[in-house]
């Protein structure tokens, strides 16, 4: 709000503002606020209501952690709500495209940490309020989803998937266990279908056998995910 000094522009103020956000809760010891979060855009909402919130990553943001990507987010966001611009809207096309660029990182590039199934990656993707990208980094495009207008490349975004996959999907429990005490002390109701996404998390993970018979108690939900690529021998 520059009350200490003067940038080009709103977008630079709320970039820095950003910037500085990752570096305090990363200590000011990883590269991340600087080559991590790799800028902030502004795009146009479709319906032409306004502008909205891009946020660019690159493989750096690794080190910042994974929770602390999912806060960064949140503060983002926070900064996005309180200089007056709108929430990402993403279109079917942009809602498959994560799902899409997800999978094929995971099967051609690396092993993802974590590795969201599509039910997971497209449901946060259609309720973000702001939009997660980020620079090409692999010479291997996407298989489907190609030319999206807000979408700038069809190559696979190394920093994209790590803030979505290792990140807000592979973290989003435990960063909504911290952010629910007081995300409404902050007006940030609209976060709330993060409660939706972890109960949909559960059920995915458990593939179904979390489900309570009745009069039966209530059991520990097995959990399959961390044990799919285990080789046994």
């Amino acid at each position: 709000q520059e009350k200490f000094c003067k940038f080009k522009d709103k977008r630079e103020a709320c970039e820095v503002g950003c910037r500085v956000g990752l570096a305090y809760i990363t200590n000011g010891v990883v590269s991340s606020p600087l080559e991590g979060f790799v800028r902030l855009k502004l795009k146009e909402r479709n319906d032409g209501s306004g502008q909205f919130f891009a946020l660019y990553f690159g493989g750096p943001i690794r080190s910042a952690g994974t929770t602390a990507t999912c806060a960064f987010v949140y503060l983002c966001d926070y900064v996005r709500k309180n200089m007056g611009f709108k929430e990402y809207d993403a279109t079917p096309e942009e809602v498959k495209r994560a799902s899409c660029e997800l999978d094929y990182f995971h099967e051609r590039i690396t092993n993802l940490q974590y590795h969201p199934s599509n039910e997971e990656a497209e449901f946060l993707t259609l309720h973000m309020p702001v939009q997660l990208e980020g620079d090409p980094s692999e010479k291997i495009e996407v298989p489907n989803y190609k030319d999206l207008p807000r979408i700038e490349t069809n190559k696979l975004r190394n920093g994209y998937c790590l803030a979505l996959a290792e990140g807000l999907t592979q973290k989003g429990m435990k960063s909504w266990g911290k952010f629910m005490k007081w995300y409404k002390d902050f007006e940030m109701d609209h976060w709330g279908f993060m409660a939706d996404f972890v109960k949909l998390q559960k059920e995915i993970k458990a593939k179904g056998e979390a489900k309570k018979e009745e009069g039966e108690i209530e059991k520990v939900p097995p959990d399959y995910t961390f044990i799919a690529d285990v080789v046994a021998g």
